[in-house]
């Protein structure tokens, strides 16, 4: 792969601007349209990129196999967290509206963005 300096060059330009376009639509999904799934699908697109303009063994080396599984039991940790944590305020499983006593609003705006980020995480 050493040859192909111009994928080199333009995928070191790109990656860092695909995972940054992720984390906007990570978290600019609980107004417009996203959230985890999508951000975590361009997310690991980044990393898809990366392996295959420098290979598998580069990639691999970014992102060792103990970290990406590290992260998909976080992200399901974080998803399933937020689910318990609305039964232990007195709601149902996932019922985000129950976080804050006195708005029901603002428990859910971050409920949603709990539950969005372990998905993405997952995801990516």
């Amino acid at each position: 792969m050493r040859h192909h300096t111009i994928a080199r060059v333009i995928a070191k330009l790109v990656v860092p601007g695909i995972m940054l376009f992720a984390l906007f639509v990570q978290f600019h999904g609980d107004y417009g349209p996203g959230g985890g799934f999508q951000a975590g699908v361009i997310f690991a697109s980044a990393f898809i990129l990366y392996g295959l303009v420098f290979g598998v063994e580069m990639a691999r080396r970014v992102a060792p196999l103990p970290v990406v599984t590290s992260f998909i039991a976080i992200g399901l940790m974080i998803y399933a967290g937020v689910g318990f944590a609305g039964l232990f305020f007195g709601g149902n499983y996932l019922e985000y509206g129950v976080f804050f006593e006195n708005d029901f609003a603002e428990g859910q705006k971050l409920g949603i963005l709990l539950v969005e980020l372990g998905v993405g995480i997952t995801v990516a």
